[in-house]
Parts: structure tokens; C-alpha cells; sequence
């Protein structure tokens, strides 16, 4: 990430009053907190609260290393089943409103274009397709709970 997308979040924060923003990717993590003088009105300013580059972490024998903080003996599901991946942080909804059915259940079959949620990142509602052809075997996710980048969302069963 460079100077200038830096930059371009700050002004999305300006303008849709965003006070805090958290962005990590594989080697880089950014947080973001916006403040002002207690009075309102003076100007805001923005103060890099992190911003490091992360090392990997060493594997041995081809097996991933497990993260820190993570539970020592969860092993990953020894399914065949693909996962839907978070690809924003941000709030995780089921269906387009509280009014409407939900995109997909346990048991939809999905298609590559297929719409299984949305996910709501910087007050921008943003459509996540399934990416794989098969049935929805499990939903990982609570309606309104808030997600992170990479984490799994739903298992779908290729066909």
C-alpha cells in the first residue's frame, strides 16, 4: 500500500465521518483513528495508531504453523468442501434487508454468480458471490455480526 491509497481511505473517512479504520493484509497491517479538539470545531486530524509489516510465520514439514492466540489442538475440517472468504472487514448480512429472504440457506445450490451476502464496509453495501459451483453445507457467520478480511464465511460442497 502506498502514500497515495493512504490518502484516498482518509478522504472516504473524512467524508462519511468515520472515526476509526483497520486494514491488514499478509505482510501489512494499518490502523487509522481519526480525533479533533474536543470542541468540534477545529480541524480533524488523522493519527497512524499501527502501521508494521507482520513476518510470516515458519511451517515445517509443509504443515501450516498454527496462529498466535489461536486453540492449539482445532484442527481444520478434513471436509472436501470450499469456503467463502470474507474479502472486507466489515458487517455481514444474510439478505439485502431485514424484510427480504436471506441470499442462500443450507441446502441452496449456487452457481460461480450466485449472491450468498452481503457485507457492509464503510456504509457501502457489497455483494459477495459464491465463486464455485455447488451446495451451501454450512453458514459460518451470525446475521449482523461483524467479519474480518479472510475469514471464512460459508462451506460450499462443489458439484
Amino acid at each position: 500500500m502506498d502514500l497515495k491509497d493512504i490518502k484516498a481511505i482518509i478522504d472516504l473517512m473524512k467524508k462519511n465521518s468515520i472515526s476509526e479504520f483497520e486494514l491488514e493484509r499478509q505482510d501489512f497491517k494499518i490502523k487509522l483513528k481519526r480525533g479533533g479538539g474536543g470542541s468540534g470545531g477545529g480541524d480533524d486530524y488523522m493519527t497512524p495508531i499501527m502501521m508494521t509489516a507482520q513476518p510470516q510465520l515458519p511451517t515445517s514439514g509443509g504443515i501450516p504453523a498454527a496462529l498466535p492466540g489461536g486453540a492449539g489442538g482445532a484442527a481444520p475440517p478434513a471436509s472436501t468442501d470450499a469456503e467463502v472468504k470474507s474479502p472486507m472487514i466489515g458487517t455481514f448480512y444474510r439478505a439485502p434487508s431485514p424484510e427480504s429472504d436471506n441470499y442462500a440457506e443450507i441446502g441452496t445450490e449456487v452457481n460461480p454468480d450466485t449472491v450468498v451476502c452481503i457485507i457492509e464496509a464503510m456504509k457501502v453495501m457489497n455483494e459477495i458471490k459464491a465463486e464455485i459451483k455447488g451446495v451451501v453445507t454450512e453458514i459460518l457467520v451470525e446475521n449482523a455480526k461483524p467479519v474480518e478480511f479472510g475469514q471464512p464465511l460459508f462451506r460450499i460442497r462443489p458439484a
